[in-house]
């Protein structure tokens, strides 16, 4: 039997889970690290698969992969050779999804001020997240190119239960899939097998809580909006 208490608690990691795009230099304890992992590998998969695998970067090897990908993303002419392996967006996109996308992207360069004419100041927040917003530990996910769709189902069960047992022991994330554009330099930095295609990034830390991008809290529909009930 689960009692009120826990009941909340684990909604409460679940609602207060945003993405967070500023992090202060605080350490995170290894042991933290493993148990987050562990607990979030229950994550369920089709026949036990378990799709994941997982690089954890730190220190200077975090470093040398984020001034690896910056040094490329700032020409212009060499990251527009970089493309993404799959399509995490829409080749085409229809009503509601870009009025979300946009308004998501509006709120957070407002609360920046960034405006519309501000390219560059876009282009370097949009480059933020190659320093993993500064957290003190950064997340590779990879998935063997053998596996199906089904598996990337189970591996975003994954991630969620990462980011919920994060905010249970008072951390924070960032699900990042900014970082596919640069697999290619991800796979060189990580020497991962050609076998692997990397699914996203992820930061995790601590919250600065004083930086203004860190008080952008999305907007969702309500259940009338996405559900119907048959009787």
């Amino acid at each position: 039997m689960i009692s009120n208490q826990q009941q909340l608690a684990v909604d409460n990691a679940i609602v207060s889970r945003r993405s967070i795009r500023a992090f202060l230099p605080t350490p995170v304890a290894r042991e933290d690290i493993e148990a987050i992992l562990e607990v979030s590998a229950r994550a369920p998969s089709g026949t036990n698969i378990q799709p994941w695998k997982v690089t954890v970067l730190t220190g200077d090897a975090k470093e040398r992969l984020s001034a690896a990908i910056l040094a490329v993303y700032g020409d212009k002419d060499a990251a527009a050779a970089h493309t993404e392996e799959y399509n995490y967006y829409p080749r085409q996109w229809v009503s509601p999804f870009i009025e979300r996308r946009r308004k998501v992207g509006w709120d957070l360069y407002a609360l920046l001020g960034l405006t519309r004419e501000d390219k560059a100041g876009m282009a370097a927040q949009h480059g933020r997240n190659y320093r993993f917003f500064d957290a003190p530990v950064g997340l590779i996910f990879t998935i063997d190119r053998v596996l199906e769709q089904g598996s990337w189902l189970d591996y975003g069960m994954f991630l969620q239960n990462i980011m919920v047992a994060a905010r249970g022991r008072g951390l924070d994330t960032c699900p990042q899939a900014a970082f596919t554009q640069f697999h290619r330099i991800i796979a060189e930095q990580l020497s991962l097998p050609s076998s692997e295609t990397v699914v996203c990034g992820m930061a995790l830390g601590y919250a600065d809580v004083e930086k203004i991008e860190n008080s952008l809290i999305t907007e969702r529909a309500s259940v009338a909006q996405f559900v119907r009930f048959l009787e």
